[in-house]
């Protein structure tokens, strides 16, 4: 056993949020936390480590290590990215260097060749002379090859210091590892490799995360708070979705079985309760129903979303053409030769690396996203609706049922505020402003839009975010059930593997389409990439380098630094610039907010193509 909490809660005044916890976890168990937000995860993970005192019950840890990444975690000031790694080996640092102290010592008296031998008998059971291997290796999977390991931690981006912070953690393999959304700010290549480094890791693991194929991935246990309390299921996700269907639909039964039994009973009391004869009877059916324990609706758990794409007018059969299409922010390519044909009935997930020119391919076929050089040719009969990842084409000011009533000025306000609610957007809610609406309930308003536009092609930019995992539930279900055309692009592994009928991969030299889902697509991937794997060489060929090899990895290094600079000078743009936007004089001027945001959007469309041209760079040979 590494940590229990038994019979657990914690209130913070007056506000319950866990009642009655118990959880024990023994080594090597794997748990997803899950639970919706507010739900008391954060608090639960702060008990495990101690760093929160229950209220009632009792924590009992063992003396095993426990490490945690919080979803905001710190690193130390002024190290570069290689003292950050080395400090964890710190100890096994120093007693290295006292070997090799002891080792220049070891003739000039018999202590010291004792002392060295037992020193040097530690150091290999920890693995001491393989510190570097393991730092390059956690920090190549992390996403850091070929990057320069002298630069400070100050200089990385946000999500280049969550990695390395995630990566630090990793290196210190605690017997109980705590991860909090480790997977924001990775890629598919990150993710693939930290979830088999996790498969293989030999401690136990508590993972938070909205990820569902991380979570398949995993665990083999799914931990749920819901209402303050804990329920721990066997399984992976997937299994949890099954299993939790099965326990509604049970207890949907016993619930309408004990409505039964007390309407039975409140018709007998009343019925009876002033007749002398059967007074007595009434009165123990009314003690029978003054203690009983009423069940809670099971259909009050199931409280998310619906959602129902559909349309009224057929496109034709060719849908959409894309030909030779270049791709450009400003001066700079993203892709240069683009070719897409989509027929009626696709649904067609389009995956790449960040700065590839995702999102802007999908403006420029809506026509929103300039371009010089291609064609765009929509098929007769279609009917377009977008939902972008960004909310630029949401009215700030305006509520959330204005929204939809000035863009669908006949629909009965009724019928507005029934899509709405469909959507957990209810009562007060609707009177937002938009600029007031979280992350969540601004994807459930462009949901709302769509619903009512009832395009034949939908066109979607990263639709899970910001959504819970009921809601993503509801989307993957209604995105698979949609009879029309599907074009979208998404991180969600998970919505990968349940939707597409096609993954099309963008590249810096075009598209690849993939005729399967996302697990298919992932198969032919490696394929592809082993066999276009470089041979070999002769180990003399390895490590030889002439002249102008060296001239050229020389201007590589500099025109790495000058971009990592510009990286560097641009994020810090942003910052202030977001900063203004944020600010109330600048929010409550429409004019100048839509400035800023254009020219916010410029700077990060320059920073995407910054951190194309640092990759790019990094990874040539």
């Amino acid at each position: 056993m590494i940590v229990a909490l038994e019979g657990v809660s914690k209130f913070f005044g007056a506000e319950v949020v866990l009642t009655d916890i118990s959880l024990k976890i023994e080594d090597r168990d794997r748990i997803g936390l899950i639970g919706a937000n507010g739900a008391g995860k954060s608090t639960l993970l702060n008990l495990l480590t101690g760093e929160l005192d229950a209220t009632e019950g009792e924590v009992v840890f063992s003396k095993k290590s426990v490490g945690y990444l919080h979803q905001n975690a710190g690193l130390s000031s002024g190290n570069s990215i290689l003292e950050e790694m080395r400090s964890v080996f710190s100890d096994l640092i120093a007693m290295g260097k006292k070997l090799e102290d002891l080792y220049h010592k070891i003739s000039d008296s018999p202590e010291n060749e004792k002392e060295y031998a037992r020193l040097q008998t530690i150091f290999e059971q920890k693995d001491g002379y393989h510190i570097d291997v393991k730092i390059n290796t956690v920090l190549n999977g992390m996403g850091f090859m070929g990057r320069d390991l002298s630069t400070p931690v100050d200089r990385l981006s946000g999500g280049e210091k969550t990695r390395l912070a995630l990566a630090k953690l990793l290196l210190s393999e605690p017997d109980l590892l705590i991860l909090d959304e480790p997977t924001n700010h990775l890629d598919f290549k990150t993710l693939e490799w930290l979830e088999e480094y996790l498969t293989g890791y030999k401690g136990a693991l508590v993972l938070v995360s909205h990820d569902r194929y991380f979570l398949d991935r995993c665990v083999t246990d799914i931990c749920e708070i819901y209402k303050g309390k804990l329920t721990r299921y066997k399984g992976n996700y997937s299994k949890f979705v099954v299993l939790k269907a099965q326990q509604l639909e049970y207890l949907e039964k016993e619930y309408e079985k004990q409505q039964a039994e007390i309407a039975s009973l409140k018709d007998y009391v009343a019925r009876n309760q002033v007749r002398a004869s059967t007074a007595k009877s009434a009165k123990s059916r009314q003690h029978i129903l003054d203690t009983m324990e009423v069940m809670e609706k099971p259909s009050d758990y199931l409280k998310t979303i619906h959602l129902n794409f559909s349309f009224k007018t057929e496109p034709v059969k060719d849908v959409l053409s894309v030909s030779n299409l270049e791709l450009k922010v400003k001066d700079t390519v993203l892709n240069p030769d683009v070719n897409l044909h989509v027929r009626k009935n696709d649904k067609i997930a389009i995956v790449g690396a960040n700065g590839v020119g995702k999102t802007s391919f999908l403006k420029a076929i809506l026509g929103i996203f300039p371009y010089e050089r291609g064609n765009v040719s929509w098929g007769g009969g279609v009917k377009k609706s977008y939902f972008e990842q960004e909310t630029w084409n949401l009215h700030p000011e305006k509520t959330a049922l204005n929204e939809l009533w000035d863009r669908f000025p006949t629909v009965y306000e009724q019928e507005l505020r029934r899509i709405l609610g469909s959507l957990r957007l209810t009562g007060e809610d609707v009177y937002k402003k938009v600029e007031v609406l979280s992350g969540g309930e601004k994807a459930k308003l462009k949901f709302a839009i769509m619903m009512l536009e009832e395009g034949n092609v939908l066109i979607l930019d990263e639709p899970t975010n910001h959504l819970d995992l009921p809601s993503k539930e509801v989307l993957d279900k209604a995105l698979d059930d949609y009879e029309g055309t599907v074009i979208m692009v998404s991180h969600d592994r998970y919505l990968l593997n349940k939707v597409p009928t096609k993954i099309v991969e963008m590249t810096p030299d075009g598209m690849v389409v993939y005729d399967g889902k996302y697990d298919y697509y992932l198969e032919k991937h490696k394929e592809t990439l082993s066999d276009t794997a470089p041979k070999k060489t002769e180990k003399a060929n390895d490590f030889y380098r002439s002249k102008k090899d060296r001239a050229a990895q020389t201007k590589r290094k500099n025109d790495i630094r000058k971009t990592e600079e510009e990286i560097e000078k641009t994020e810090n743009e942003i910052a202030t610039l977001q900063a203004e936007i944020a600010s109330p004089e600048i929010a409550s001027d429409f004019t100048i907010l839509k400035e800023k945001c254009d020219l916010l959007e410029e700077l990060e469309a320059k920073l995407t193509a910054l951190y194309e041209t640092w990759e790019t760079l990094s990874q040539e040979e």
